[in-house]
């Protein structure tokens, strides 16, 4: 098994990604809108995946975040809010927020799990800062540790008692990002003392998270050369030591404009800083072919250590939908 997760180009498998991921066989897979048609053409998606690896337990991963990142919407699911929308709410009713973003992700776990998904990229964890680019806004659950934390953790509480794992994002921050990491590469120049009591925060109260995904961003007290992905100093320092995170911490996606290099220079920084596996998502074959032939099996340890959260995540549980979604329009309208 490779440590790469794999996007896929369409709505099922072409004969070409079939043979390759038999061949590669990557740690898992990751979905997109482009992916995503319908409930039967998703779970016949995530068949073949499973099919091809010859793993009924494996991490298939979408963003559905809500708000602007939702994979999944209408007319086959619900559009779940932004996380910001449960920040707003949280400035006036504390209770009712943590209970809205904990439902909330209940049933966007329920949702996954019918699929067969069985990862969502949430909670967002970032603290946007003042005059910082757009790129997280209301992706995040509010402005100061407190909120992140708590709501972060409301709803990555809903995502495992659905049977669906959450991934902490963007590790160690991405708050202060003063242009957008689709493009280009960002840098915050705060100090470490400022960094590790206000954006480190709410991810070291979360960090018994079996997931994080790091930030394409350079923290220049720490590292001015790298960004997190790419660097040991804040991968060892920070992440694994500041923030205590010990669960499998995976790169963000290797093909974003903040990251310079050709694809297997990239594959190779982000495993030798630290990363446990790297993320590809677009599902251009010879991106992902150049990623392949850069990295080597993963380690016994890391395997056993993504089996065991899969397995201890479980099957798809039953719930009441009906029932959630009446709990949680009743707080939902006390809370307007």
């Amino acid at each position: 098994m490779l440590p790469v997760i794999f996007g896929c180009a369409g709505l099922k498998l072409t004969a070409e990604e079939r043979r390759f991921f038999a061949q590669t066989n990557p740690a898992g897979f990751i979905l997109f809108a482009r992916n995503c048609e319908s409930p039967r053409q998703i779970r016949a998606l995530t068949g073949e995946m499973r099919d091809v690896t010859g793993r009924e337990q494996l991490a298939i991963l979408i963003d559905q975040e809500g708000g602007r990142v939702t994979r999944l919407g209408s007319p086959h699911w619900r559009n779940p809010p932004a996380a910001g929308v449960f920040g707003e709410i949280y400035a006036r009713d504390k209770a009712a927020a943590e209970r809205l973003a904990y439902l909330n992700s209940l049933l966007i776990a329920a949702d996954l799990r019918s699929l067969g998904i069985t990862v969502d990229c949430l909670p967002v964890l970032d603290i946007p800062a003042v005059g910082a680019d757009p790129v997280i806004g209301d992706r995040a659950y509010g402005c100061d540790p407190e909120s992140a934390a708590v709501l972060g953790g409301s709803a990555m509480a809903g995502l495992l008692d659905g049977g669906c794992l959450p991934v902490i994002k963007h590790i160690p921050g991405h708050g202060r990002a003063n242009v957008d990491s689709h493009l280009r590469l960002p840098v915050t120049g705060s100090n470490l003392q400022t960094l590790s009591e206000w954006d480190f925060a709410p991810f070291r109260a979360l960090a018994s998270a079996p997931f994080a995904m790091t930030a394409h961003m350079v923290y220049s007290t720490v590292d001015k050369e790298n960004c997190a992905t790419f660097s040991p100093a804040v991968i060892q320092d920070v992440i694994r030591g500041n923030i205590g995170f010990s669960g499998i911490l995976m790169s963000d996606d290797l093909s974003m404009g903040a990251l310079g290099g050709n694809y297997e220079a990239r594959a190779r920084r982000a495993i030798d800083a630290g990363c446990d596996l790297i993320l590809h998502c677009n599902g251009k074959m010879d991106e992902m072919t150049a990623i392949a032939e850069a990295l080597t099996p993963v380690l016994p340890e890391l395997a056993e250590k993504l089996a065991l959260y899969l397995a201890t995540s479980g099957g798809a549980p039953t719930i009441d939908r009906d029932a959630v979604k009446a709990d949680y329009q009743s707080f939902m309208t006390k809370a307007e």
